[in-house]
């Protein structure tokens, strides 16, 4: 299977959305009730707050995106249907190789992202107790040793 990444377009931010609420239901059931439907509502924002690389596959449908910022991944998120597939990995080497992305925050009750991210080398540089909206869900920073952050194209 061949991963193309490409921009994305504004047009294209539903399907964005549609992949990270498949995501999010399928490896955040540690989200209180209506946490979901909260940061869905801030996700429009979100995505115009970050530098957007899509997935697609043959068909050229989105099967997965990256946002980053400022050499750190802000979001990662693969349709459940496409997991297992390199697709993440792909945006993730695409990310530190190309973007100069070395740091990362994660939901500490996520462990699927939590050793997804260790299995790439990343490691615990800190913690947060609350998240960036101050939600009591506990967050890990992770950092690749010897990346500059930003020092890529």
């Amino acid at each position: 299977m061949e991963i193309e990444l490409t921009p994305v377009t504004g047009t294209e931010y539903p399907r964005l959305v549609e992949i990270w609420e498949a995501s999010v239901r399928a490896t955040h059931h540690f989200l209180r009730p209506g946490d979901t439907e909260f940061y869905k509502a801030r996700m429009p924002a979100c995505l115009r707050s970050v530098r957007l690389t899509a997935a697609r596959d043959e068909a050229g449908r989105i099967t997965a995106f990256l946002g980053t910022c400022d050499g750190n991944i802000e979001m990662l998120f693969v349709h459940p249907e496409e997991r297992g597939r390199g697709i993440g990995k792909t945006l993730v080497r695409y990310a530190v190789g190309k973007l100069g992305c070395g740091r990362v925050d994660i939901n500490e009750q996520n462990g699927q992202a939590v050793g997804f991210y260790e299995k790439l080398g990343f490691r615990k540089t800190g913690r947060s107790p609350v998240d960036a909206e101050g939600r009591p869900y506990l967050i890990l920073h992770l950092g690749l040793p010897g990346v500059v952050c930003g020092a890529a194209e």
